[in-house]
């Protein structure tokens, strides 16, 4: 049976170039990051010590969640809570309207396309400007992200081009990336300039100082938040962290990970609003309450969101970010979406080798190969299970659990050496898209093994 994410990723296999293209241009992100953790000799006790940090903090985040908002409203800021997307949603909102703002520029946050924020501010007349050039590139063309740290990465600058005529006015068949740039930049300084509110996300929250701390390579999120005198930051609680030295330990791995850097063009730490302006902090659950008790995928919120298990993954690569259901793609958001709706998102599971590649790299140490095998032991009890892989697992238990009939199949296995082609590979055959089938040998490892003795 055909999941969704496997008619999409056939789809996107069909330009052959493209999808090559995408495999090497993501493998060549996770070599540039084997290069940056060959490079440290601490790096497995960096991973062992974030992975730790993050359990603890997860562990007690009430603890750290109200030193975080007690640190936060000592430096001036007015803290907000908000339990799910909507209450999110209406809180920016009553924010906004409580300034007379019309239009809010934002740095790149992945929580505010998890709930929605962009088309619901739009519906209720505030106009919101992505900063970042990905995010901006796909807002222009009303799509969503396909990683969470290279949103755009699959447009090409031809596209890009044809894009920024359409809507910037830009020199027709002038594809320079430099020059594109440059016209990105020129619009987005009016933006910057007639903004009323600035919006940033959150990478780390400090709980000790309040600090919230973004890390960009653009800069954009300092200049979201250095013209207009009003700057809301949206922070899922997972994003806290005990202190600074915490923070230098995830500050190490992070981009390391992510993009094969030592380090972000830009790190930047608010503490508190500048004279004459207003800071605001909305702290968002949506869910995550819910994970943290979760005794066997608990361990999800300890992502930091450096997508390195995308970089990895051989299904990711070869398949595209738009193939899955989730917003999130790849291995964490296979995981994630599963945590959301179970039954909406089960299709994603079978987008795994279980090859454990993701957890090799991850940077905190999430098991995330393991829990995505978890979620594929329980689709039968909700009802998502590929009714053909029920058949064959079936089968083969009765084959295994009788040796006459086992025995018997390998002694005529080879005879399907010569059947037609057309017989081996056909629909019923999904290894046989991509694969070449390989040939039985005429003995059995049994017989081979008898021959020698053994």
């Amino acid at each position: 049976m055909s999941t969704q994410h496997s008619k999409a990723a056939k789809e996107f296999l069909k330009d052959k170039k493209n999808a090559a293209w995408h495999d090497a241009t993501f493998w060549s992100v996770r070599a540039n990051r084997d290069n940056m953790a060959h490079g440290l000799e601490e790096w497995e006790q960096l991973r062992d010590a974030a992975s730790a940090i993050k359990r603890h903090t997860a562990t007690h985040l009430d603890t750290y969640l109200e030193r975080f908002a007690d640190s936060a409203e000592r430096n001036g800021v007015k803290v907000h809570w908000a339990k799910d997307a909507d209450e999110f949603n209406s809180t920016v909102l009553e924010i906004l309207r409580s300034h007379s703002v019309k239009k809010m520029v934002k740095s790149k946050s992945m929580l505010t396309e998890e709930c929605g924020m962009n088309p619901y501010l739009e519906r209720n007349g505030i106009e919101v400007v992505e900063t970042d050039l990905g995010e901006r590139i796909l807002q222009l063309m009303h799509k969503q992200p396909s990683h969470i740290v290279m949103p755009a990465i699959h447009i090409t600058q031809e596209q890009v081009g044809r894009l920024f005529e359409e809507k910037l006015g830009s020199e027709k068949g002038n594809y320079d990336p430099t020059y594109l740039t440059y016209q990105a930049r020129l619009s987005l300084r009016n933006e910057f300039m007639t903004a009323g509110a600035g919006m940033t996300g959150a990478n780390f929250g400090v709980a000790e100082t309040g600090d919230i701390v973004v890390c960009t390579n653009e800069g954009n999120a300092d200049m979201s938040t250095s013209m207009p005198l009003l700057h809301i930051v949206a922070m899922g609680i997972e994003k806290v962290i005990p202190d600074y030295r915490s923070l230098a330990v995830f500050q190490r791995l992070l981009c390391r990970a992510a993009t094969g850097q030592p380090t972000t063009s830009f790190t930047s730490h608010f503490r508190k609003a500048r004279p004459g302006a207003e800071m605001h902090i909305v702290l968002v659950d949506n869910g995550r309450s819910d994970i943290i008790s979760d005794p066997l995928h608990w361990e999800t919120l300890k992502c930091i969101r450096c997508g390195s298990c995308m970089n990895t993954c051989p299904v990711y690569r070869r398949s595209g970010g738009y193939s899955y259901t989730y917003f999130i793609p790849g291995p964490i958001g296979i995981n994630l979406g599963m945590l959301k709706d179970a039954r909406r998102y089960a299709d994603n599971v079978s987008a795994c080798t279980l090859c454990c590649s993701c957890d090799n790299v991850c940077p905190v140490k999430v098991n995330l190969s393991e829990q995505i095998y978890r979620w594929r032991q329980g689709l039968d009890s909700i009802g998502k299970a590929d009714p053909m892989k029920k058949a064959m697992s079936k089968g083969m238990k009765c084959l295994f659990t009788h040796p006459a009939m086992y025995n018997t199949a390998l002694k005529f296995a080879p005879l399907a050496n010569y059947l037609p082609r057309t017989l081996l590979y056909n629909k019923l055959n999904a290894w046989g898209y991509g694969h070449e089938m390989p040939e039985f040998r005429k003995k059995t490892f049994h017989e081979i093994a008898k021959d020698l003795g053994m």
